[in-house]
């Protein structure tokens, strides 16, 4: 990953923490949503616009990955 710096107005930050804090994420993961929804899709991979955009409400679903998709074992 690549680390940046960008500057808000003060309006926009507090709206932007008050919505990742609503979302139960970070701000910084608001903001890689955000751009994902404005810039190009690779056409060659357009399922990848929805990548980590689905939200089980389990904060531990990564470490759950195979439950969530394919069930629960027997």
């Amino acid at each position: 990953m690549v680390r940046t710096q960008i500057s808000l107005a003060e309006q926009e930050y507090a709206a932007a923490k008050r919505e990742a804090r609503r979302l139960g994420i970070s701000l910084a993961e608001l903001l890689r949503r955000s751009l994902r929804v404005m810039l190009p899709v690779d056409r060659s991979k357009p399922w990848m616009r929805y990548a980590g955009m689905i939200e089980t409400g389990d904060p531990k679903a990564s470490q759950r990955i195979d439950d969530l998709v394919y069930g629960q074992k027997d």
